[in-house]
């Protein structure tokens, strides 16, 4: 404990980390700020209705990674998603559309160009999602508005409002980016979600003091310390990595001689991050959308893929993110692409034949451990209903797998990377007490 403050203090010493921190504090302040901001027109004491629908299912999803801001009908009520979303798009299109892959090949111009497309993408998406909250918003809560404003009037500047909040909290993140510490858009996903769990904890350890039997405080405790085992079984997961060494040939230039290292490309377990738990996740959510119309002629199969403690709705959802795992890491690395820039580079695999052989030999390697990785996050992902079974509050239960737990722990050892080789670069020591965070992080054979 003694290292940990002195590593803060050198933290605090270095003039540059010591302001990148601060804009990142006070940028997510302003974030956090705005969430509690309500769109104009909208009495806060009238949003109970909107506030108990995002109890469960998608709404609660959205409302997590939005910080509440969802449920409270602020201005940054859509958040970072719709972003989120068109990058999502803009990722399949670089492997699907012929410009937009030489587009990705062009280097920084490329990148540019890519990231002005996703923006007027984003702008796009919350012209369609704002007013699709809105009307979601009236039907929840009709009395919400002030006296004297029509709905017919508070549409078009709320959906501008709606629309320049989320472009707004792209802007922080951008800028967190840029001048503060780790990445920006996931600083913000992170500070919605963590910014729940103060109010889930209390709740979770009221209602286990409150509790006549099941173990009280005992059980709380024994909550905790699984929490404690999935969090480093997450981070485990995270970090794995499958090293392929790579040979560089010897090339003289000169009286200099260049090349001859091995190096290493490190394949992740789990390439594919929180992905195939979001797809899974947004097919699951189709059943309650089809039956809130129709509730009293939904069959026992449909309620039981409405109830998410259910064994055919946990089924359905393993194979999900199962096969989403192989198809999100199938699109995001070609082997035959690295196996080609290998070649270009004089680079070869030791025992293995340069080209077709070596993308079928990376193949291979990333479906060895593509599998593995799939099952590990398939479990993570259904952790959330375990603990239901086992009486855990709802909100409390989100942090025990699924995507909020994997995005925390993603984003907070990229966030103490960064840190960390700000401190390096000056001769300081790094933020663990056993020594610096692993770049490469666990390997996996």
């Amino acid at each position: 404990m003694k290292k940990f403050f002195e590593t803060l203090k050198n933290c605090w010493k270095v003039e540059d980390l010591r302001q990148r921190l601060l804009i990142t504090i006070l940028f997510t302040a302003i974030y956090r700020f705005g969430s509690f901001i309500v769109l104009p027109g909208i009495n806060p004491s009238m949003l109970e209705k909107l506030q108990s629908q995002t109890s469960g299912g998608l709404m609660s999803l959205l409302d997590m990674f939005s910080g509440g801001a969802f449920s409270n009908a602020s201005i940054f009520a859509l958040g970072i998603m719709p972003y989120i979303s068109a990058s999502i798009v803009m990722q399949l299109l670089a492997i699907a559309v012929p410009y937009f892959q030489k587009m990705q090949r062009d280097g920084e111009s490329g990148r540019k160009k890519i990231n002005w497309y996703t923006r007027w993408l984003t702008v796009a998406i919350l012209l369609f999602q704002a007013p699709s909250y809105l009307l979601n918003l009236k039907m929840q809560a009709s009395n919400a508005l002030a006296s004297g404003i029509s709905w017919s009037q508070f549409m078009i500047p709320a959906t501008i409002i709606l629309a320049a909040g989320s472009m707004f909290i792209l802007w922080l993140g951008e800028r967190i980016t840029d001048k503060g510490v780790g990445n920006g858009i996931s600083l913000i996903i992170m500070i919605g979600i963590i910014a729940r769990l103060p109010q889930a904890f209390i709740q979770e350890a009221t209602s286990r003091l409150q509790a006549i039997s099941g173990g009280g405080m005992i059980m709380f405790i024994v909550e905790l310390l699984i929490l404690y085992l999935v969090v480093c079984a997450s981070i485990l997961l995270v970090q794995g990595t499958r090293k392929v060494p790579v040979q560089y040939a010897k090339r003289l230039v000169g009286n200099k001689q260049y090349g001859g290292a091995r190096q290493y490309i490190p394949l992740k377990l789990f390439a594919a991050n929180v992905m195939p738990i979001i797809f899974a996740q947004a097919l699951m959510f189709i059943p309650l959308a089809i039956v809130r119309y129709n509730p009293e002629h939904a069959s026992w199969w449909v309620q039981d893929l409405m109830d998410n403690r259910s064994l055919l709705y946990n089924s359905i959802y393993v194979l999900l993110v199962i096969a989403f795992t192989y198809f999100y890491t199938a699109i995001t690395l070609n082997p035959t692409q690295m196996a080609e820039d290998m070649k270009r580079n004089n680079g070869f695999i030791p025992g293995v034949k340069p080209g077709k052989d070596t993308a079928e030999y990376i193949d291979t390697v990333m479906s060895r451990i593509t599998f593995p990785g799939s099952l590990f996050i398939a479990f993570i992902a259904i952790m959330p209903a375990l603990a239901g079974l086992l009486n855990v509050q709802q909100a409390f239960s989100q942090f025990f797998g699924g995507t909020s737990l994997l995005i925390l722990v993603g984003v907070v050892i990229d966030t103490l990377q960064q840190i960390e080789s700000h401190l390096l670069m000056r001769h300081y020591d790094g933020l663990l007490n056993s020594g610096h965070t692993r770049q490469g992080g666990v390997s996996a054979y």
